[in-house]
């Protein structure tokens, strides 16, 4: 979706150089003066639209990752409990060496 300042940033734009342009052909210092103007905020409002589409854009796949990465992390865990379920023995001996390896840390430092 296009920001609503990129177009009538690029409309103000437009409507500066023809003022600017009718200035230069009539003399008339003061319309080829205010069209530059209003050129000139027309591009300033159209950049300024562009960096919103750019945040937008950035904070919108910042969620479809994080979205994305939940559910992976939510899939394997629910796979880690299925298995833990299935193994219960396997998941005994993996507690039991951990324990009997905190244990030897524990007493080769006393």
């Amino acid at each position: 979706m296009v920001d609503t300042n990129r177009i009538t940033g690029a409309a103000r734009e437009l409507g500066g150089k023809v003022q600017g342009a009718f200035g230069d052909l009539t003399d008339s210092r003061r319309d080829s003066a205010e069209g530059r103007l209003r050129e000139a905020s027309g591009r300033a409002e159209s950049v300024y639209g562009q960096a919103k589409d750019a945040v937008r854009h950035a904070a919108d796949e910042a969620y479809d990752t994080a979205e994305d990465l939940y559910d992976r992390g939510r899939r394997t865990l629910h796979e880690g409990h299925e298995r833990s379920v299935e193994w219960p023995h396997a998941s005994l001996i993996v507690a039991g060496l951990i324990g009997f390896g905190l244990g030897l840390l524990v007493r080769g430092r006393n």
